[in-house]
């Protein structure tokens, strides 16, 4: 005889629901600390922080903070700002509408890791800790304090998943680490931002402005900076703080006024590029900027083709090669196979038309394909470009672009007796070459702008994002999938080349080498395609900033020597990992990565 028994359940405990911080310390006395932390980074950054000018940026002046001080003084008087906005003080709500405590503690843990950063940086290359003056001690002790305080606002804690008896221990290893993300993501986690009150229309002008002017400073500063250390610094500062803004809601409020007044926008981002060039004492970054121009031009264009119609191209950069190529043989170089030398309008339209032409012949026969499929076919494409332009040397083939050597010597251009080679002096500043180059490249940019904007408010703009989102939905709705592709990859193609005709007389000399899938310097087609989907998919913003990034980390990581591809490579995929929809994307993608935000009230054609 047998007897069935039942194993009695295990005994579960009630998920504590009561708010608590990560350390134990009491509400109140972590946010005075927090906040008394931050105003007392503020104050270190005028101490001296080491006794001898051998580390970069002088940090033993007292008064005046120089280097990475002052990246610790933003970071600590962000850290304050909030402090005092989570008490709640009336003139300061309207910049938390989303809440305070988490900006509070991304803007301390940014601050700390600075601090600390520049604390260790000092005492490796100076030989240790003795060679710290007080102010190092201070900010040290500041910035921890400040980030404790943070830590031990309270949050709700997410109810914990509860280990199975029979796993394994790398299975309860594995739980405890999800366990643990939730509860870090809950630290950081904010609330729904609260409505603002409407503002008169001058006020958003003013906030419109005041956002340009602060990006034209973080983007000058950045190019800038001088040393690795300062670098590091900078994007460390940089990342923690738009990270803090965000979490506040204040970047979705700007955001909000933004839209409101695209134009306004629109133009006062132009206005705010093309003061860049007056900040600068000489030609010397100006020569990254009309290069991050280029790029971000290109990047502009991909996005019509990969993030508004969705077709994968990894190709692209042959489009800009063909422009390029245009450009220089019509230039009146004396490497060109023909003798003619148009001038700038008219080598622009041609060399725009021709990438075109190419874009269509490239298209047709391939855009019926889907996925990886279309991917491989314009991978193969690209490579073709390059071989056949490195063949055409008179030896492998007809003599026609010169081969390897490229075609050299391209002069620079001449437009109504403006001398893009030669100085000039605006208003007292002197513009030299690479400053002029600039200006033009903002101007096509400009142009690109335009030209993305109105065809994705379009008819075809609309089809091509039913085609993204669903190609066999659109086809049974009537669109014709062949041509609206087809018209997406040739104005795609159209604007790279465009761009290219200015990359010709830039680098003085167009080679096969410029044009690879991909390489260590951009533009290329792997870097551009990056830029894209880093920015954001399908918007205007997010492709020019990820190009500027992908442009300026790279030649700011060269201390890495070898291991600098590995540290860029890293950094991407932690990005993709934690923010997959892009630094700046639209409602709608995001929508789709994030199922648990808050849905828009309205959304654009564009999902914008």
């Amino acid at each position: 005889m047998t007897t069935n028994t039942t194993a009695s359940p295990a005994p579960t405990t009630k998920h504590d629901t009561t708010p608590r911080g990560l350390v134990g310390i009491p509400e109140n006395i972590g946010r005075a600390l927090a906040t008394g932390g931050g105003v007392l980074a503020v104050i270190s950054a005028f101490l001296s922080w080491t006794w001898t000018a051998a580390f970069p940026g002088n940090l033993t002046v007292y008064g005046y903070p120089g280097g990475l001080q002052v990246l610790v003084l933003i970071g600590g008087a962000l850290t304050a700002l909030f402090g005092l906005a989570s008490y709640g003080i009336k003139g300061l709500r309207w910049l938390v509408p989303a809440g305070a405590d988490s900006a509070l503690k991304l803007a301390a843990l940014g601050t700390f890791v600075t601090a600390w950063f520049t604390i260790i940086a000092i005492s490796v290359q100076l030989g240790g800790l003795a060679n710290l003056e007080p102010g190092g001690y201070v900010v040290a002790v500041a910035t921890l304090v400040a980030l404790l305080g943070a830590l031990a606002l309270p949050f709700t804690r997410p109810e914990p998943e509860i280990a199975d008896p029979e796993d394994t221990a790398w299975e309860n290893l594995q739980l405890g680490g999800r366990n643990t993300w939730a509860v870090t993501k809950a630290c950081f986690a904010t609330g729904t931002a609260t409505p603002a009150r409407a503002l008169p229309a001058y006020a958003e002008i003013l906030i419109i402005i005041a956002a340009m002017a602060l990006g034209l400073i973080v983007f000058t500063y950045g190019i800038g900076t001088e040393y690795d250390e300062l670098f590091v610094g900078f994007m460390l500062t940089a990342g923690f703080g738009f990270a803090a803004i965000a979490k506040a809601g204040l970047a979705g409020r700007v955001s909000a006024v933004t839209t409101k007044h695209r134009t306004i926008t629109m133009t006062g981002a132009f206005v705010a590029a093309a003061a860049f060039p007056f900040t600068q004492s000489d030609d010397q970054y100006a020569t990254i900027g009309v290069y991050i121009l280029i790029f971000a031009t290109v990047a502009l264009g991909l996005n019509i083709v990969v993030g508004l119609a969705g077709l994968l191209d990894l190709g692209y950069v042959a489009f800009l090669g063909v422009g390029a190529y245009t450009a220089a043989m019509v230039s009146g170089s004396p490497s060109s196979p023909f003798d003619i030398h148009l001038p700038f309008w008219a080598s622009a339209i041609l060399g725009a038309a021709v990438a075109m032409i190419f874009g269509v012949i490239i298209g047709a026969p391939t855009l019926r394909l889907r996925g990886d499929y279309l991917a491989i076919v314009t991978l193969g494409f690209g490579e073709i470009f390059r071989i056949a332009v490195l063949n055409m040397d008179g030896t492998s083939g007809p003599d026609i672009t010169n081969g390897s050597n490229g075609i050299s010597s391209i002069p620079n251009l001449n437009i109504l007796g403006f001398d893009f080679g030669q100085e000039h002096t605006i208003a007292g500043f002197t513009i030299a070459r690479f400053a002029n180059y600039f200006f033009l490249m903002l101007f096509i940019t400009l142009v690109v702008v335009i030209v993305f904007r109105r065809s994705s408010d379009s008819r075809i703009g609309r089809a091509w994002i039913a085609i993204r989102e669903d190609e066999t939905a659109a086809l049974a709705m009537g669109i014709n999938g062949f041509r609206v592709k087809l018209i997406a990859f040739a104005l795609g193609a159209a604007l790279a080349g465009l761009a290219g005709t200015v990359q010709a007389h830039v680098t003085y000399t167009v080679t096969p080498e410029q044009y690879q899938f991909a390489a260590v310097v951009p533009p290329n087609s792997a870097f551009l395609l990056a830029a894209v989907v880093l920015g954001g998919m399908g918007t205007i913003s997010g492709p020019l900033v990820g190009a500027a990034l992908l442009y300026l980390i790279p030649a700011k990581l060269q201390f890495l020597d070898d291991y600098q591809l590995f540290a860029f490579g890293l950094a991407l995929v932690l990005l993709m990992r934690f923010r997959p929809e892009g630094l700046i994307p639209n409602r709608r993608r995001q929508l789709e990565f994030h199922e648990d935000a808050e849905a828009p009230t309205v959304l654009s054609k564009a999902g914008a």
